[in-house]
């Protein structure tokens, strides 16, 4: 355990939410734009890379291409947080003021990474 404790932290939040996209995938379907084709294999790699580089931010000789990859992945993504912003039918519940705050918590996370680069 030679990185900073919140890097392990970091780690473990990604395996998480990388998880649940398998286990309630349809939370996630349902955020991707429709102009993505082949919504239910974006979740999946999407989950997958999570997982993938959650564990591999927590490793001493990997982690710094994880970090590069979370970053990547957050961009990636970032898309779907503004269709959900943007869109009512897509809101799973969350009030408009919540879902416009999760677009500059992005710039936060990519940040937060950065910092393992």
């Amino acid at each position: 355990m030679n990185l900073p404790w919140h890097q392990y932290v970091m780690g473990i939040v990604y395996v998480l939410a990388g998880l649940n996209h398998f286990r309630q995938p349809r939370l996630y379907l349902k955020i991707i734009p429709p102009i993505f084709k082949n919504p239910k294999l974006l979740n999946q790699l999407s989950g997958l890379a999570e997982i993938v580089l959650g564990i591999t931010i927590c490793i001493v000789y990997t982690s710094s291409f994880a970090a590069w990859g979370i970053i990547l992945l957050l961009i990636a993504i970032f898309p779907a947080n503004y269709y959900m912003y943007k869109n009512d039918s897509v809101a799973l519940g969350l009030p408009k003021w919540l879902r416009l705050l999760r677009l500059p918590l992005q710039l936060f996370l990519i940040y937060w990474a950065y910092l393992y680069t």
